[in-house]
């Protein structure tokens, strides 16, 4: 598929089916850090074949809806983080410990008991099926190792930042055998970044950078202000951004319609391409196309076309999937409307 001008794609989730995993008890917390088996409603020998049809359910929507570079929707994720972290050798997962939740809440988190380390691919899996079974662009995430440190007790290591740099090694060797699997993108969900910026300068950049050590390939890094259905008030601008200017990654991942962000801060990240926020996900309302496409232009004069990657805020997990479908189209159809603007001028 050639490339187009303004592509558009999810951060990452879509809506999960209610037949899949029973919604309100997934809305009803903060999202899981350790294994949450009790949120699906299929039963486990059954469990793998209906993740991997609400999987098609969620490729056929992305392209029918339009979008240029899809997702797997994280269907078979419990949380966009606790999927990968609970593989992992060195961790507890059934004596789990506690941590503050970006919110200032203690949340059941991995206790980390010895040396994290990745003992086999998580998503390779993950990552075939969906090129099986689409022709376009794919893209898979994986989370950050800076944020699984904050979402995990350390028992073991003499700082966090010896752990981070484990969890970098971890994600390192993940990443490599997502492209190796046939994976267009990867893109790395640090939103901890955003919530603990002084860590974040202290050592969080330095274990993204390991994490992309050795990278061939494109790749992304989202930073947010949280799921709008969990974190409701968004600061006016981020508290971490400029500095991944000097990161490898080669996509920056940011909100600015929920925040209404002041697109300047784009001008601090020369040569990044920004996949950039359009919908707000606090709204149920579906946005008009030319909402979307305002809010691409307010871009514009910050971050050439070229660019610029379309998506909504953050994850589209928490919506309702009627309203989540509705979303998508409403981006596809506002980057029509401004290629088109470009294409005339």
């Amino acid at each position: 598929m050639a490339d187009v001008l303004l592509p558009t794609t999810l951060v990452g989730s879509y809506a999960q089916p209610d037949w899949l995993i029973d919604r309100i008890k997934l809305a009803g917390r903060f999202p899981p850090r350790v294994r949450a088996k009790e949120l699906w409603r299929v039963a486990p020998d059954f469990l793998e074949q209906a993740q991997d049809d609400a999987t098609l359910l969620a490729i056929r929507d992305q392209e029918r809806a339009g979008l240029d570079i899809i997702t797997d929707g994280e269907m078979r994720r419990e949380s966009y983080s606790n999927r990968f972290a609970t593989a992992l050798e060195g961790v507890d997962i059934d004596n789990p410990g506690t941590a503050l939740d970006r919110s200032g809440h203690p949340n059941p988190v991995p206790r980390v008991t010895g040396k994290v380390w990745r003992r086999h691919p998580v998503e390779v899996r993950d990552v075939k099926f969906l090129r099986a079974n689409t022709d376009r662009k794919i893209k898979m995430t994986v989370p950050g190792p800076f944020t699984m440190s904050q979402q995990a007790q350390n028992d073991f290591y003499k700082d966090e930042e010896e752990m981070a740099l484990d969890y970098a090694a971890a994600v390192n060797a993940e990443i490599k055998d997502l492209f190796a699997a046939g994976a267009d993108i990867v893109q790395i969900d640090e939103p901890y970044m955003q919530a603990r910026p002084e860590k974040a300068r202290k050592y969080g950049l330095k274990a993204l950078n390991a994490a992309l050590d050795g990278v061939s390939g494109t790749t992304a890094v989202h930073i947010c202000f949280g799921y709008a259905a969990i974190i409701h008030q968004r600061p006016e601008g981020y508290s971490f951004l400029a500095e991944l200017a000097a990161s490898p990654v080669q996509q920056i991942s940011i909100e600015t319609a929920q925040s209404k962000l002041d697109c300047s801060v784009l001008e601090k990240l020369p040569g990044k391409t920004i996949i950039l926020g359009t919908l707000d996900l606090s709204d149920m309302t579906i946005e008009k196309p030319e909402t979307v496409a305002a809010r691409i232009r307010r871009a514009l004069p910050h971050a050439p076309p070229s660019r610029i990657v379309v998506a909504p805020d953050c994850g589209l997990k928490y919506l309702p999937r009627d309203v989540a479908y509705g979303k998508m189209c409403a981006i596809v159809e506002g980057a029509n409307i401004v290629r088109r603007e470009l294409a005339g001028a």
